[in-house]
């Protein structure tokens, strides 16, 4: 199944920062600050919807990698926005560019890799 890129430009997802999204609850770290593992989340989902309009029926994305540095702490109460490009696929992987901004600041980026999935053979193999 081929996305067509020249369709797709990009997505634009914005979050507070809450105190479900710091590294203290996630237990990544000891501080109130905004966590990488929401962070990853926020990627995640950006690109997930970014995609799926264009996908048939049935059919969804996983995230298979995910290469990223997060570069700045972000307290409880900040708005961050993340930008999701899609860039290219290889058959059923899709590859993107992500980015985590807080204003003009970058606080986290990097590149996701999601691979197409017929969601009832996906879940029929995993039973």
């Amino acid at each position: 199944m081929q996305i067509p890129i020249e369709k797709v430009e990009h997505i634009e997802l914005r979050a507070v920062v809450n105190d479900t999204d710091t590294a203290r609850v996630y237990g990544s770290g000891l501080l109130d600050v905004y966590s990488t593992p929401a962070m990853v989340a926020l990627m995640e989902k950006a690109s997930m919807e970014l995609v799926q309009p264009y996908l048939e029926e049935g059919y969804g994305t996983v995230g298979i990698s995910l290469d990223i540095r997060h570069m700045k702490a972000i307290p409880i109460g900040e708005e961050i926005h993340c930008i999701s490009k899609f860039t290219g696929s290889e058959g059923n992987q899709l590859t993107f560019e992500v980015k985590v901004m807080r204003g003009q600041d970058t606080v986290g980026e990097g590149i996701h890799k999601r691979y197409i999935i017929d969601e009832k053979r996906f879940l029929s193999k995993i039973k």
